[in-house]
């Protein structure tokens, strides 16, 4: 694969690249390492195959990917009741799910206890502390999927921006993949690369899907970015509101049902989380076909080709909420059957999956 052929890959259907200068110099001179790092914390939802997609697309670029395992991570969120063996099974999910993404054996699965165990990670982590201001650090608490002002109860949370930027030094990674929701972390590690003379890591950040109720008919106007950046957060798609998201263990009849009850007004565009499910999980930046099919009176089957498309047509009515449900239901009923079906027939994974459901719901 050429480089351009590797920079396209990277980078479709990605909502920013930090830079993409340093991007482009790192694939021509190789194709150096990167990571994603995820909380452990339930059963994988819809809104994760975004960005794990995306490392499906980083490992095929010839980047030395890393998953890190956020155990240490999800214990000071509080997950899972901070339960710390039970969030190590969630890993092991999770790690199955990326795995049935046709990568398995081509990226290295680090936990948190791997880096966190070393004397060296304390250390570094003072230096980062010692240049970072206060003010900077509770900015960031948006990363934990908390406001700006949730760090006073429990003083951990405001070491958990540290960790992430930690994480990056230990790795020694060139590439930081994450969600949008990722991005202070992944900023304050760049500022604090420059101020202690380390390597600045390149940042990709993947959209985030809204939950299914989506963000209702709510006036944005005059809010702040910080304001907006918190909204988005408290709707996107969520483990811990079950009934936001899709999981990868649902039936087909229970995605089914999800997709036809998600907020889906006609004409509206953003904000649809039916709408951002086909921009970012059937099309993904590429030209593909979605065939949505109408009513013979409202002119038949209709071939659809990429996401601009999708939007013009949907924001001019030509295409109806329920045949955009409907086509989305099928395509996600078809790309997960097979992801659940060798979760279930593994009796480990089978196990690891009720361990963590019953501890979900109780």
């Amino acid at each position: 694969m050429d480089v351009e052929s590797r920079i396209k890959l990277v980078t479709r259907d990605v909502a920013e690249v930090v830079t993409m200068e340093e991007l482009r110099n790192l694939l021509e001179t190789g194709g150096g390492s990167g990571y994603l790092g995820f909380e452990p914390s339930g059963i994988f939802h819809v809104g994760w195959f975004v960005w794990a997609l995306k490392f499906k697309d980083l490992v095929d670029a010839g980047i030395k990917m890393n998953l890190l395992a956020a155990t240490w991570h999800a214990w000071v969120n509080d997950k899972l009741g901070g339960d710390m063996d039970l969030i190590r099974t969630a890993a092991k999910h999770v790690a199955a799910v990326i795995d049935s993404l046709g990568i398995e054996g081509r990226y290295r699965l680090v936990y948190a206890e791997d880096l966190v165990d070393n004397s060296g990670y304390w250390a570094t982590l003072l230096r980062v502390a010692k240049s970072a201001s206060l003010a900077r650090v509770r900015r960031a608490l948006t990363i934990l999927g908390r406001r700006s002002d949730e760090g006073e109860s429990d003083f951990s949370k405001l070491i958990y921006p540290l960790m992430q930027v930690t994480d990056i030094f230990e790795l020694g990674v060139d590439v930081a993949l994450g969600g949008t929701d990722q991005r202070k972390a992944h900023m304050l590690q760049r500022d604090v690369a420059e101020k202690l003379k380390k390597r600045k890591v390149i940042a990709i950040h993947t959209p985030l899907i809204p939950s299914l109720q989506g963000l209702g008919r709510m006036d944005l106007t005059g809010l702040s970015e910080e304001a907006l950046e918190e909204l988005m957060m408290e709707h996107k798609m969520s483990k811990s509101k079950p009934e936001s998201a899709i999981f990868v263990t649902d039936s087909d009849e229970v995605i089914r049902d999800k997709v036809l009850k998600a907020y889906c007004p006609p004409r509206i565009v953003e904000g649809n989380p039916v709408i951002e499910i086909a921009k970012h999980l059937i099309f993904r930046g590429e030209e593909r076909k979605l065939t949505i099919d109408r009513p013979q009176k409202f002119g038949g089957p209709i071939d659809v080709w990429s996401q601009e498309e999708l939007v013009r047509l949907y924001a001019s009515g030509v295409i109806h909420p329920l045949d955009l449900k409907n086509a989305v239901a099928n395509y996600l009923i078809d790309f997960m059957k097979p992801i659940r079906e060798k979760l279930f027939s593994n009796r480990e994974y089978r196990e690891v999956i009720e361990v963590i459901s019953r501890s979900v719901s109780r």
